[in-house]
């Protein structure tokens, strides 16, 4: 079992009108001038929007606004944010969305809290990250776990380059997480946040770690909660209990509790960053693309935590004389999983069309960083490695 630090602070108001708590919040935690950060669609159609703004109004809490974030957010925004806080003295970030609204919050933190830097340094490792203003979020999308983490991935338009930073001055102050507010999510969408979830779950779990058998249960049932709860949600959007499950899951799968004491992997992330940085694919779906591939190229590192994931996970009858053909059943169910969810598992399936040669170099060149990093846990990968899992995903 590996030595670790546990550390979670933020504070989650969970349930029906937990919004109405987003003033007094602010307040508690130094905010005096917030930035309201958003994407622009369901946070303003569904009214949540002008909800957070007038209670910050009526509770005395001055803000300003910024919308137009995007999936796979990106840095030009950042840049527009952080000048925008710059000149109205925002001291507080208030994401009001789902994870790229608050990835995109995270990244203006740190701009504005370090005037001196470019933010981009952070993501590239030129800049060492001491401090970033406090940032908060009312969730409305399930799946990233950014509300709870101290991560965020941005992509730089220029070069199509998606990268992930973190640290523990990101951790969020506060989550509001209202159940309700995810009712109306498109089922698409519903079942790309179960699958990212999922898989910040797989980068803990498929290790070389089999000691630390709280944390590998508890990851166990989390997914088990997971895979009955989409499935209801999806015939019934309406569904509070369930939505309130899957909403749970999503800030448990990242905030750290299920990698304690084990080595994380996060290779598959990686290579899917480069999918959807070159595609402009939704992230979930992009994971479920190459999860299978990578699953089937890594399992042999640690063969019986894919037998165990099969049987534990999957519902798939142990065949003590067949490892081998028990893991892969293992993955094969969870491709019936994902195409039963309406996700896909192969490149061709993510993209509608046959990737070609050179859109696989292109990623593995960025991916490795021309073979200068190596991402993994289970299985480090190297250029050569890369480039077989995104041949085996082509479909």
């Amino acid at each position: 079992m590996k030595d670790f630090v546990y550390y979670a602070p933020t504070e989650v108001a969970f349930g029906r009108e937990s919004e109405e708590q987003v003033a007094a919040l602010v307040k508690k935690y130094g905010g005096t001038k917030v930035l309201v950060h958003y994407g622009g669609k369901s946070a303003v159609k569904s009214g949540l929007l002008d909800k957070i703004c007038g209670l910050l109004k009526s509770g005395g809490v001055d803000y300003v606004t910024l919308g137009g974030v995007v999936p796979n957010p990106r840095l030009s925004l950042v840049h527009e944010g952080i000048r925008l806080c710059q000149q109205e003295g925002v001291d507080f970030l208030l994401a009001v969305g789902g994870g790229s609204v608050i990835d995109s919050s995270k990244a203006i933190a740190m701009g504005v809290a370090n005037p001196d830097v470019e933010v981009w340094d952070y993501y590239i490792g030129k800049a060492q990250l001491t401090k970033a203003l406090p940032v908060a979020s009312v969730l409305t999308i399930p799946a990233a776990g950014s509300e709870m983490s101290g991560n965020t991935v941005i992509t730089n338009e220029d070069g199509d380059f998606k990268l992930g930073f973190g640290g523990p001055a990101l951790r969020p102050k506060f989550a509001i997480m209202n159940p309700e507010r995810t009712m109306t999510l498109p089922p698409y969408q519903t079942a790309a946040g179960v699958t990212d979830m999922m898989l910040h779950i797989f980068e803990r779990y498929f290790t070389k770690d089999d000691d630390m058998e709280l944390t590998t249960a508890l990851a166990e049932a989390t997914l088990r909660t997971i895979k009955t709860a989409v499935f209801d949600v999806l015939k019934n959007p309406n569904d509070y209990r369930q939505r309130a499950q899957i909403m749970w899951a999503g800030s448990v799968a990242h905030w750290g509790l299920l990698g304690m004491g084990v080595e994380e992997d996060w290779a598959t992330h990686q290579l899917e960053h480069e999918l959807s940085a070159m595609f402009d694919v939704t992230h979930g779906a992009g994971l479920a693309a190459v999860w299978p591939s990578w699953a089937r190229y890594c399992m042999h590192e640690n063969l019986r935590r894919f037998v165990r994931f099969a049987v534990n996970v999957m519902d798939v009858p142990n065949d003590f004389t067949d490892p081998e053909g028990t893991a892969l059943k293992g993955i094969e169910a969870m491709e019936r999983f994902y195409h039963a969810i309406g996700m896909p598992i192969n490149i061709k399936e993510l993209i509608g069309r046959d990737i070609t040669d050179a859109e696989i170099k292109e990623m593995v060149r960025k991916c490795s960083r021309d073979d200068t990093r190596h991402p993994g846990g289970l299985k480090v990968l190297y250029a050569k490695d890369m480039e077989a899992i995104y041949n085996m995903a082509r479909g």
